[in-house]
């Protein structure tokens, strides 16, 4: 029997939009039963939101003090102990999964799977390499759990029609001592999740600096959009890490991507190929942003951009 345990992604009071991802993901494994495990210090919230996932038939809440935060070093050595019921084990491929999903496979001893986009078979999946530019068919070897990550810009999530059972579970495992949770540091924004927004505008490094990045958060809010980054911009220090959009950074998949002051780097390109509609403000016509771009304006963004924002307004 196949039975697929999918780690929820929360803050401790909300599920995070990706868990319903990788169920879609889980789903999509042939005759899968599958589970949904919330490790937090008290899920019971976090639990009984995820219990309305379509597709799943039970959410397991484990509750623990340590758990407060989402340390990938506490969390592991629990889902390793629970993962002894299972033959696959799923996380999203977030900042959380990528961080915490290759400590459960090193825990289990199997190779894990990075970035699943497509269930060919119980253990045979296809993931992007070389940057999005080639695709690969992995297939994990029979009789070992399989471990991987779902990449979020190739699912869409299960609705909320579900209604699970939950039950309450206690891991017995001792927890690291070298690892403990010091600080979280992180802006508070009313806009939406980067990578699961379904609009997104971003700016590179032809802004020039953090304050005329001022232009790219108006815009953003006129139109209830996220807001993202070049890897440029980010160097460059206009703007935090977290709003990184491309291969080394955040790989999103909105309705409406507009790229502002952006060339196109194939990096880039990596994290916004599965946008629906691209639109493209820059000064350099054969910028190569343009040659993915479904609306291209060529023109100074320091002009077009309050247009733009005025025109919406109006």
């Amino acid at each position: 029997m196949v039975k697929v345990l999918v780690i929820a992604e929360h803050d401790g009071k909300r599920l995070n939009a990706s868990t319903a991802k990788c169920v879609a993901c889980a789903a999509a494994i042939p005759g899968a039963d599958i589970h949904v495990a919330v490790l937090g210090e008290n899920g019971e919230r976090v639990a009984r939101e995820a219990t309305s996932l379509a597709g799943i038939s039970k959410v397991i809440q484990i509750d623990n003090a340590a758990n407060a935060y989402p340390v990938a070093a506490v969390l592991a050595p629990q889902i390793a102990k629970l993962a002894a019921a299972y033959t696959h084990i799923l996380g999203p491929s977030t900042t959380f999964g990528r961080d915490l999903m290759p400590r459960v496979a090193a825990l289990l001893n199997v190779n894990q799977i990075s970035d699943i986009m497509q269930v060919l078979g119980s253990h045979t999946f296809k993931r992007p390499i070389y940057a999005g530019n080639a695709i690969v068919t992995v297939e994990a070897p029979a009789g070992h759990p399989v471990v991987g990550t779902v990449r979020m810009a190739s699912y869409r999530g299960v609705d909320n029609t579900g209604k699970a059972a939950t039950e309450r579970a206690s891991i017995g495992v001792e927890l690291p001592k070298h690892t403990r949770f010091i600080s979280l540091q992180a802006g508070k924004s009313d806009r939406p999740d980067l990578q699961t927004a379904s609009r997104v505008v971003s700016g590179g490094r032809a802004l020039g600096s953090s304050e005329n990045f001022g232009i790219i958060f108006r815009l953003a809010d006129a139109i209830g959009a996220a807001v993202g980054a070049s890897r440029a911009a980010v160097d460059a220090g206009f703007v935090p890490n977290e709003m990184q959009v491309g291969q080394t950074g955040k790989i999103i998949a909105p309705e409406l991507y507009i790229a502002i002051g952006i060339s196109g780097a194939i990096q880039h390109l990596t994290g916004i190929k599965d946008a629906r509609t691209i639109v493209a403000i820059n000064k350099d016509g054969d910028a190569p942003i343009f040659e993915v771009a479904d609306f291209g304006l060529v023109g100074d963004l320091f002009k077009l951009v309050p247009e733009l924002e005025q025109a919406l307004k109006s």
